[in-house]
């Protein structure tokens, strides 16, 4: 049985499956599967050509988005006990937003961001993908997106740090949430089973009550 309603978010830097793993996830337990928006972002593509001059109208385009799309799933999913898994969790626009902005800038944008998360629901299992660069360069160019063509090699190997660190610390101030860390390197869970099943029963241990025959 259901220990509680799963909330589900998987996590990780640009092109490491986030959204391929999600959609696997849904189609096995039947959960809702949250999209994070990304190409409808009209500044993105700018983003990519010149990080600081179009970081804050990127940043809060994905705020405004992802608190909105966390509303109706609270309102719509979670408070009918219907289970989600999401390809992303709030959070990552932390990280974003903290590598990307000006002081000033980033510091309005705080405010905001918490003015806007509070009381949010929160999912109550994080998967943690992680993948070297040249996985994540690979997987991003396999994909061809036009807007991701800018990407500075650079910029998506900061990321990478920025969230090994964020989740060293996230795991440390939310005891009670468990997160699953998997290497991307190792496991292609699109092309192997195997690779998916694995990561399939380390959720089983988390989502489902032991029970225990009388």
């Amino acid at each position: 049985m259901l220990k509680k309603v799963p909330f589900i978010a998987v996590e990780g830097p640009i092109g490491v499956g986030k959204s391929s793993l999600a959609r696997e996830i849904a189609n096995y337990y039947q959960f809702t599967l949250l999209n994070e928006i990304v190409e409808e972002n009209p500044f993105l593509g700018n983003f990519y050509k010149d990080i600081d001059e179009w970081s804050f109208q990127t940043e809060m385009f994905f705020l405004c988005n992802r608190y909105k799309q966390l509303e109706d799933i609270e309102k719509y999913q979670l408070a009918k006990n219907a289970p989600v898994v999401a390809d992303y969790h709030i959070f990552k626009n932390q990280i974003f937003a903290e590598r990307t902005l000006q002081r000033k800038q980033y510091e309005k944008y705080k405010q905001i961001y918490y003015i806007l998360t509070a009381n949010m629901p929160e999912p109550n299992l994080i998967i943690y993908l992680k993948a070297s660069l040249t996985t994540l360069l690979e997987r991003i160019s396999l994909r061809g997106r036009d807007i991701e063509k800018n990407i500075d090699p650079a910029y998506l190997l900061q990321l990478t740090k920025d969230y090994d660190q964020f989740m060293e610390k996230f795991i440390v101030d939310h005891p009670n949430v468990p997160v699953l860390t998997f290497e991307g390197d190792y496991l292609d869970f699109v092309k192997n089973k195997a690779d998916l099943d694995t990561i399939i029963s380390k959720i089983d241990e988390h989502i489902y009550a032991n029970t225990v025959n009388n």
